[in-house]
């Protein structure tokens, strides 16, 4: 298992409690002004918690789908499927 977190989950003592349960940590360290060890963690899967994070931030742009309009579930899990559809066909074309 792998926990993946941005700067601001950057502690010890949540690097120790993941280490306890056997799982890695990716969380980039604070710099605090200092130059930080570019090879001290996978920066690919940290790269993809970014492009997840941002999908997320432009799907809350669909106003049926941040308010909840829909009130039955598979209504609201097809238009976050449309929604999903809509976004990221022009990256196909």
């Amino acid at each position: 298992n792998v926990f993946i977190a941005d700067k601001g989950y950057d502690s010890e003592a949540l690097r120790a409690y993941v280490d306890s349960k056997g799982g890695d940590t990716v969380i980039p360290t604070r710099n605090y002004g200092q130059d930080i060890d570019k090879e001290s963690m996978d920066w690919c899967l940290y790269k993809y918690r970014h492009l997840v994070e941002n999908a997320f931030a432009r799907i809350k742009h669909f106003r049926a789908i941040s308010t909840r309009y829909d009130k039955l579930a598979r209504n609201y899990a097809s238009m976050v499927s449309l929604a999903f559809t809509i976004m990221w066909l022009p990256m196909y074309c």
